[in-house]
């Protein structure tokens, strides 16, 4: 028999009583009060209150991920919740507009007061960071400081947990490397590709020589980036260049991980790879806004107290930017469009491979 539950009543549900008790005023705790400092508390609890949101929903999609076996189901709900997560981010960028209906002047009534409490300290976002992926040794320090340790002990236990946990990063990483490459018999999808590629690459170097409204100089200009994008492209195929790329912190995929999220880009019209199209198009979604959000924030640290340092004694807005900059997650997804070719050069696969991308995938079909 289902358990009842008592009628409720809004207030109490919501636990209102201490929601909206919540805001306490140090200014008017030292008889001087400063009319926005609610706002400024009121924006911060909003979003610690979005932030564990977003923790929730990304906690269900690497549960969805931390398995051998992940279903098309898996995949769509992973979608439909990163979607949710790319709304917050949204909401909480545009929250920026409404702090910012705060002066300067009205901010230094009371910033003096916050020291040396800062959002450099919100647990949650740390949270998010390392289960999204943010490795640990990838994080722009200031004062040559572990992050944690502007934590309290039992913050820090919990964000040491997070790092030596799994991310989302290196789930669908994982998944990505399960995904069974079109090579089938007598039919190898990368020397195809290959091909294409190299006839696109000559003809777009053909056209740069051509080219009579480029002096010598820009002609040089443009084959030298060229010759850049060759040499990316060799990292494609030839897992040692790619390996040394990610030895230097120039990628981070796998090239297993790597050519599977470019098979997917590329086919992403066959039924079967819709969902994961979408999947990887979501992810470089949520690092995209992340960036936004980080970038819009330093704007407004910017515009708010200047080249001072933070309340939490950090570099103020070049901290921000510099991370804005540094903390990009799923930057090597973004990257991939790089390698992109046109529908019309993509190699003509069988019958047989496109029937199996047309529903499901099974590994056996071609035997």
């Amino acid at each position: 028999m289902k358990k009842q539950v008592p009628p409720q009543y809004y207030h109490d549900y919501l636990n209102l009583e201490n929601l909206l008790t919540s805001q306490k005023l140090l200014s008017e705790k030292i008889g001087q009060k400063a009319h926005d400092e609610m706002l400024f508390i009121i924006i911060h609890q909003v979003y610690e209150l979005w932030f564990k949101q977003i923790l929730f929903e990304l906690d269900s999609i690497i549960r969805a991920f931390d398995r051998d076996v992940i279903r098309e189901s898996h995949i769509g709900i992973a979608v439909s919740r990163l979607n949710r997560i790319i709304e917050i981010q949204r909401i909480l960028i545009d929250q920026i507009q409404v702090l910012e209906t705060m002066t300067p002047m009205d901010f230094l009534d009371f910033r003096d007061l916050l020291t040396p409490a800062s959002g450099f300290q919100s647990i949650q976002f740390r949270l998010i960071e390392n289960k999204l992926g943010l490795k640990a040794d990838s994080r722009y320090e200031y004062g040559r400081r572990d992050y944690k340790s502007q934590m309290h002990d039992e913050h820090q236990m919990i964000l040491k947990k997070s790092e030596a946990s799994s991310s989302l990063f290196e789930l669908v990483e994982r998944w990505l490397e399960r995904t069974p490459f079109l090579v089938f018999e007598d039919f190898n999808f990368w020397e195809q590709y290959r091909s294409a590629v190299d006839k696109m690459l000559a003809s777009d170097r053909e056209i740069i020589l051509e080219n009579n409204t480029l002096s010598n100089k820009e002609k040089k200009t443009h084959l030298k980036e060229y010759e850049n994008t060759e040499i990316m492209f060799d990292a494609v195929f030839d897992k040692k260049k790619h390996d040394d790329l990610v030895n230097k912190s120039e990628r981070r995929l796998s090239h297993k991980a790597t050519q599977a999220a470019l098979l997917i880009l590329l086919y992403r019209d066959r039924p079967i790879l819709h969902n994961p199209y979408k999947l990887l198009n979501k992810l470089m979604d949520v690092d995209e806004l992340l960036t936004t959000w980080r970038y819009r924030h330093t704007l407004m640290v910017t515009r708010m107290i200047g080249r001072k340092i933070g309340t939490g004694g950090s570099t103020g807005s070049s901290y921000l930017k510099e991370t804005a900059e540094r903390h990009r997650i799923f930057a090597d997804y973004g990257n991939l469009t790089t390698f992109l070719i046109p529908r019309s050069s993509l190699p003509k696969l069988p019958d047989e491979i496109i029937r199996n991308l047309g529903f499901y995938y099974n590994s056996n079909a071609h035997k």
